[in-house]
């Protein structure tokens, strides 16, 4: 489980605390048996390292602080990354329609 806090300020001690009470809070009441401990992950719009590194430093949590960029790929990066994908999932989902009727005969082959 990843919880993720997106600030659009930069990276601040109270939001290593903030995140440490989701964190637990998750851990207590999510958590399923068998799950790793859940992971925090705080996107600042700036990170003062020195800032980050003692306060996340220590914590019997795992937080994670980065920067995240406000600058989105060109429109025909995002149009090419979307066909891409789609058809992707397209072959996907035809080569297991074709599994599925491959099994669907096997099954009633040897059921005769």
């Amino acid at each position: 489980m990843v919880i993720i806090d997106l600030k659009v300020g930069k990276f601040t001690y109270a939001d290593a605390g903030q995140m440490h009470l989701y964190l637990n809070y998750a851990k207590a009441n999510w958590m399923r048996e068998g799950e790793n401990p859940p992971v925090g992950l705080i996107l600042c719009s700036q990170k003062g390292t020195a800032e980050a590194h003692y306060a996340l430093d220590g914590l019997s949590n795992k937080v994670l602080a980065a920067e995240y960029k406000t600058l989105l790929p060109s429109e025909e990066v995002i149009a090419d990354e979307l066909a891409h994908t789609t058809r992707l999932l397209e072959e996907r989902k035809a080569s297991k329609s074709v599994r599925n009727k491959a099994a669907t005969k096997s099954s009633s082959k040897r059921s005769a």
